[in-house]
């Protein structure tokens, strides 16, 4: 039941971790999920759009790119890379916290993980909801 962080090409030290790894918990519990394994990697947009251009074949920048390593369906193993500048823009442009965005993202990852998509105005709809609700239970 790990939840581990890593660093690529970039400097961020998430705190306080054990606070994370609980919240984050608690949103796949909330579900009937188990987290067997799960890491977050932050890195730099160029590493992330890499990433993207080489694994899903997309010439974008995003957040984040989630990949599913699940073996069976209510156990969560994973690998989430995010990028800490394009929080740090998002943040800016929507005029909201950093860490208010770097929740809602990092909650976006394991909700990902979990079932849920964002593809269709519904699932983004819902994803969004459930964003908000995984906000809310951070203690």
């Amino acid at each position: 039941m790990a939840i581990l962080f890593f660093q690529e090409d970039i400097r961020f030290d998430l705190k306080p971790k054990n606070r994370f790894k609980s919240w984050l918990r608690n949103i796949a519990t909330s579900e009937g999920f188990s987290i067997k394994d799960l890491n977050y990697i932050f890195c730099t947009d160029e590493y992330l759009y890499n990433i993207n251009l080489e694994y899903l074949k997309h010439d974008t920048y995003t957040d984040i790119i989630t990949f599913d390593n699940s073996e069976k369906k209510t156990e969560i193993e994973g690998d989430i890379f995010v990028s800490i500048e394009r929080i740090k823009d998002n943040a800016v442009n929507s005029k909201i916290e950093f860490d208010a965005e770097l929740k809602r993202v990092l909650s976006h990852g394991l909700l990902h993980l979990m079932g849920y998509r964002d593809k269709t105005k519904e699932e983004k709809n819902t994803m969004r909801l459930m964003e908000n609700k995984a906000i809310e239970m951070f203690e």
